[in-house]
């Protein structure tokens, strides 16, 4: 269980995001057309992990834009967009923002995402919600990049996340 903040205030995670050099856990994700997205569907590729509350929120909706920005700049790599929002509602964002260099996934039926990232909100507003975070993954999906956000309403580490992957 980790401690992060919403607006000062404390709230919990289900478990521990995974460290740096460890392998990072397979997952099933949804995209926007309601398929699978796995883990392994990115054999071989780096895969940027940036997990989030929800898009109807102005800083969760400003790391997808960025990430869209960077994700053009990077060679052999995938930005994936983790949050709970069903996929309508991250269709719809894309669609009015022009996101199109990374893949918007919901963990709304993941269970094994949110068990083996420990990224669900267990208390506090946000309960049940994904906390704020961005992991990197190398070509072998080892962890070598994990940051999650101790308060909420704070955007993430772009350079320290991005900078693993130059």
């Amino acid at each position: 269980m980790e401690t992060i903040y919403f607006k000062g205030t404390p709230c919990h995670t289900y478990g521990n995001i995974p460290a740096v050099g460890t392998q990072a856990p397979e997952f099933t994700l949804t995209s926007n057309s309601l398929e699978d997205i796995k883990l392994t569907d990115y054999k071989g590729k780096r895969v940027v992990l940036n997990v989030f509350p929800s898009l109807d929120t102005a800083v969760c909706a400003m790391s997808v834009r960025r990430f869209n920005q960077e994700a053009a700049k990077l060679d052999n790599t995938v930005v994936i967009c983790v949050s709970m929002d069903l996929p309508f509602a991250q269709s719809r964002f894309c669609t009015a923002e022009g996101i199109d260099k990374l893949v918007v996934a919901s963990a709304f039926r993941s269970k094994d995402f949110v068990k083996n990232y420990g990224l669900e909100m267990v208390d506090g507003p946000l309960a049940g919600l994904l906390a704020r975070a961005v992991l990197v993954l190398d070509e072998k999906h080892e962890v070598i990049f994990s940051d999650l956000v101790e308060e909420i309403t704070n955007e993430p580490d772009y350079k320290g996340a991005l900078s693993v992957l130059k």
